[in-house]
């Protein structure tokens, strides 16, 4: 029975699957059953940091694995604990990492902890507010998010998602979200709330189509936490952790910022299944009258994973950040990314709208009558006609393909990428 026969009849079909199955991978390159061979610069959808089968990352694995897997969170074990210290090391400022196993649950605990710190702590008087803002609810739950923004496929990942697609079917949603505009903070300001609690932001919109937070958008984001007595998260799952040429995303684009909370996944274990959030090390009044750190307040009991943080996978990810820190692989984001923009300007322009980046997560943007022939979305007809030529990219919305390749991609790569994308644009004019 064919790959795909196996799929039709066992899988159910949630996925809508491009015609490929996939059978091998090295480096930035994977093969079909049939032996093709693509050029990967989709890489899981910015998930294999390192490529495939990378010798560092395999012997890590394998050798932790001889030694153990799995034990639960009911005891300690030194890889979670080397791993969590390294992620506070990254952010380089105080705090608490809680492990998962995917972004959609990473964001799953940022809004728990949201609601815990609304439920259980006692609010800061607004800064500049009188009238109906000057009082608090007493149980404070009200998220902010934008439009474009995706955060995850649980009920609470697609209640924040500011995408009416991953909504449809799925009604009566959570409450207590609202959608503001990207990159509009008096939209924000007039939002608010006494319910509300939190601000939840992608620093660069991945599934929106990779358009990029302005700094002073986060700064003014940040400002008005204070000023509101609300925490700031930062959604990282796609950019984070070398995406865009810094460890933290966000720190491309407005470094000074400091948010409360900031959500991983993709990239973080080359491939395998891991989520992480980093809470900020902040001191909270709670309404017992003690004195509680942010990254305290998911005490016992208020929230786990079976798998989350496993010695294998955090054994992995470990090794994962020592090869990007030792291959000065965030220097290569950033000088690889811009050269791809570079040759990406140079193609002749009509069938390329615009092109957005930071660092390797790249957004092509195709012209409006691109493939206005076909009933099926111009990005879809792209990624389509780059499988033939022996390339993988990803879609994002009707008119976008993203370019997330592994972040030690070679220039070379970046040149074989142009010159496929360049010949099926010019079949296609």
């Amino acid at each position: 029975m064919e790959t795909r026969e196996l799929f039709d009849r066992y899988v159910v079909p949630n996925y809508g699957r491009f015609p490929l199955a996939l059978a091998r991978g090295e480096g930035c390159r994977v093969w079909d059953e049939a032996g093709k061979c693509y050029l990967d610069f989709g890489a899981g959808i910015a998930v294999t940091s390192l490529g495939h089968a990378h010798p560092r990352l395999i012997e890590v694995m394998a050798e932790q694995a001889a030694r153990l897997v799995h034990t639960s969170n009911l005891y300690y074990t030194r890889p979670q604990g080397e791993l969590a210290r390294r992620l506070v090391e990254v952010v380089d400022i105080p705090g608490k990492v809680f492990f998962c196993n995917s972004g959609a649950e990473a964001n799953e605990a940022l809004l728990k902890l949201s609601r815990k710190y609304g439920h259980e702590s006692v609010p800061p008087p607004p800064r500049h507010t009188t009238g109906e803002l000057s009082g608090r609810a007493r149980h404070r739950h009200h998220v902010i998010t934008f439009r474009g923004s995706f955060h995850g496929r649980t009920f609470a990942g697609i209640s924040a998602t500011g995408q009416d697609k991953v909504k449809t079917g799925f009604t009566p949603l959570l409450e207590s979200f609202s959608h503001l505009e990207f990159n509009d903070a008096p939209a924000v300001l007039s939002a608010i709330t006494p319910e509300t609690v939190a601000i939840m932001v992608e620093p660069v919109l991945g599934e929106g189509g990779i358009h990029l937070a302005e700094a002073h958008f986060l700064r003014q984001l940040r400002t008005i936490c204070d000023d509101y007595g609300l925490l700031l998260f930062f959604d990282e799952v796609q950019c984070g952790l070398g995406r865009t040429g810094d460890w933290c995303g966000w720190k491309s684009i407005a470094p000074d910022v400091v948010p409360d909370g900031v959500s991983w996944a993709k990239g973080i274990a080359g491939g395998f299944p891991l989520g992480a959030v980093w809470i900020r090390d902040h001191a909270v009044e709670m309404k017992t009258g003690e004195k509680k750190s942010l990254a305290d307040i998911l005490g016992p009991g208020s929230h786990g994973s079976t798998f989350g943080g496993t010695p294998l996978v955090c054994a992995g990810a470990l090794e994962v950040l020592r090869v990007i820190e030792e291959e000065k692989l965030l220097q290569n984001a950033r000088t690889l990314g811009a050269y791809a923009v570079q040759r990406l300007e140079m193609l002749p322009s009509p069938p390329i709208a615009e092109v957005r980046a930071l660092g390797l997560m790249i957004g092509i943007e195709l012209a409006e009558d691109f493939g206005s022939a076909n009933d099926r979305a111009p990005s879809l007809q792209l990624v389509d006609r780059l499988h033939e030529a022996g390339m993988l990219s990803i879609p994002a919305g009707n008119h976008t393909i993203r370019w997330l390749p592994p972040l030690n991609v070679t220039r070379a790569e970046i040149d074989a990428a142009i010159d496929i994308l360049a010949r099926v644009l010019q079949k296609s004019v």
